[in-house]
């Protein structure tokens, strides 16, 4: 059967071909929205997918029409044995990209080019140093910075996330805008989102509307340009007239794009999650121990998806205190 004659689909016809592989629930950095700040507890590597067996599992979603993974983390680049796995990985028939915290890319320039990665999201919340070090609770900001240079410099196509929360670092959205202007980069600004351990509430969210205000009083709105999303963006993309710089808003709180949705997360054990919010998941790393079949589970799993954010209604501090989801670190980003 070829990837054109079936295809991974969920109850409401949505075709899901994106799949972001968590390589490890570890991380270089603790920031405040992704990591609890006492940290995860350590599990035995056994509870892990070995690299024979997330290639083995990438291989079953290829086959059902997977045309796109994205590796993530916690920081994939510090999976043992990366350097293997990202060129396995580029062997198949599909787009390779990454999200990171580019504090280790310098090491690995040579090997994603090999692997045929040309597109990498990069996690950067803040341009000044001592707001970006309060939030990642460490102290790699110029050492970021340094290398997203080197890979523009390296012609990667370089996408800036940006988690926003108010008081912390929403005064720079213009910055980082002006910032993405002389750089020629894209900017992704992030709805702060619940997940265990980050002490979210709504209060702290800078919505959709309040960004695009935001962006309108210092631009004029005049100069803001809608540009056209792909089919399955989960990013509202914009231009600014007269500047090199493009920008996105990811509003998965205030502003869902759940009705395009392609997207499937496997997480670093071996586990689906067929929404970032879902709160089921289905085991397939004990699944291909178990030598059962794979693909049934896949397509069982995301036929099963809600129609928005894994069933929740609405967020708000109440509604989210009653969700049993895990830590961004460990769903993966």
């Amino acid at each position: 059967m070829t990837n054109q004659e079936q295809n991974i689909t969920d109850g409401f016809g949505r075709v899901h071909d994106y799949l972001r592989i968590s390589l490890t629930e570890r991380c270089n950095l603790r920031c405040t929205y992704c990591m609890p700040e006492e940290g995860i507890p350590l599990r035995d590597k056994a509870e892990f997918m070995s690299s024979e067996e997330l290639l083995t599992i990438a291989k079953v979603f290829v086959k059902l029409g997977v045309k796109k993974i994205r590796l993530t983390g916690g920081e994939p680049l510090v999976k043992k044995g990366f350097e293997n796995l990202i060129l396995k990985l580029g062997e198949l028939p599909v787009e390779l990209a990454l999200t990171t915290n580019a504090i280790l890319i310098d090491k690995y320039l040579g090997v994603l080019k090999e692997a045929h990665v040309k597109k990498i999201n990069v996690s950067l919340d803040s341009l000044k140093a001592d707001v970006f070090n309060a939030i990642s609770r460490r102290k790699y900001f110029n050492k970021i910075v340094e290398n997203i240079d080197l890979l523009l410099v390296n012609e990667f196509h370089v996408k800036i996330n940006v988690v926003l929360i108010k008081g912390t670092n929403d005064s720079e959205i213009i910055d980082f805008l002006e910032w993405a202007n002389n750089k020629n980069i894209h900017v992704q600004f992030i709805e702060f989102m619940p997940f265990d351990g980050n002490n979210w509430n709504l209060e702290q969210n800078v919505s959709f509307k309040e960004i695009m205000e935001a962006v309108a009083a210092y631009y004029g709105i005049e100069n803001i340009v809608k540009l056209e999303d792909a089919k399955n963006d989960t990013a509202r993309n914009y231009k600014i007239i007269n500047s090199t710089a493009t920008f996105g808003i990811i509003s998965s709180v205030t502003n869902p794009f759940c009705s395009t949705c392609n997207r499937i997360r496997l997480t670093a054990d071996g586990k689906i999650k067929n929404c970032l919010f879902s709160q089921t998941e289905t085991d397939l790393l004990t699944s291909l121990r178990n030598g059962e079949d794979l693909e049934k589970l896949i397509l069982n799993a995301i036929q099963a998806k809600h129609k928005e954010r894994g069933g929740l209604e609405e967020f708000s501090n109440d509604s989210v205190k009653k969700i049993k989801n895990r830590s961004m670190t460990v769903i993966g980003g």
